[in-house]
């Protein structure tokens, strides 16, 4: 779910399937046991799909460390 301080629903879904798509990649990395959480902020909204993998990505190696 994509809060709707995101923007329209338009835009929400186009946030989720990208995060979704991002994510899915990163899940490899991930301990057995993790749970993924996701929170998109508003200014995702105005990202473009290889800025969103890279914060996606800067935030796990952070939570792996």
């Amino acid at each position: 779910m994509v809060s709707k301080a995101v923007g329209p629903a338009v835009v929400r879904n186009r946030v989720k399937r990208r995060l979704r798509h991002q994510a899915r990649e990163s899940l490899s990395g991930l301990p057995g046991s993790a749970v993924l959480v996701v929170r998109a902020l508003p200014a995702a909204a105005d990202a473009d799909y290889d800025a969103l993998g890279a914060d996606l990505r800067r935030c796990l190696e952070r939570v792996l460390r």
